[in-house]
């Protein structure tokens, strides 16, 4: 296997493993330790959807690099907006969403309503080192997008 071949085979590796990883671990955080999404939070998670149908893509049509280049880019937005996302819940600048809530399934549509936590996206509701999960998602993500930028231009 020459050097060519596999660059593109790790840069597909990496666009796969991330956007699944930091989505696995945006879920396990929600469902297994009650920390639910915010608006921000969702457009992150939009993004690594998105990253990873086409790393998908990317593995289904092996020799082509346009669908790891295009998750590559998705990967890179997510980052960018765990970025915007984090500075907001520093306070170095003002975010663009509402907080948002989640709501669940009741017989009485009102009391779950009522009853429904209030996720602001201001707010960092946890971290580690100091760092939010927002912030964690533009470290990982800048780094695989770099990574996978770096290894598609040594697939050329």
């Amino acid at each position: 296997m020459g050097v060519r071949t596999e660059a593109l085979r790790l840069a597909r590796l990496v666009a796969v493993v991330t956007p699944a990883a930091l989505l696995g671990g945006a879920y396990v955080s929600q469902y297994g330790f009650g920390l639910f999404p915010c608006e921000m939070c969702w457009w992150q998670r939009y993004a690594h959807f998105a990253a990873l149908a086409l790393a998908i893509v990317a593995v289904l049509v092996p020799r082509s690099r346009v669908p790891v280049a295009l998750a590559g880019l998705a990967i890179a937005v997510a980052g960018a907006i765990g970025g915007f996302h984090a500075g907001v819940e520093y306070h170095w600048w003002q975010g663009l969403a509402a907080c948002s809530t989640s709501v669940a399934a009741s017989s009485d549509p009102l009391a779950a309503i009522m009853n429904a936590p209030l996720i602001r996206c201001d707010t960092a509701p946890w971290a580690l080192l100091g760092v939010s999960l927002a912030g964690w998602n533009f470290l990982f993500s800048g780094a695989a997008a770099l990574a996978i930028a770096l290894l598609l231009r040594r697939a050329k």
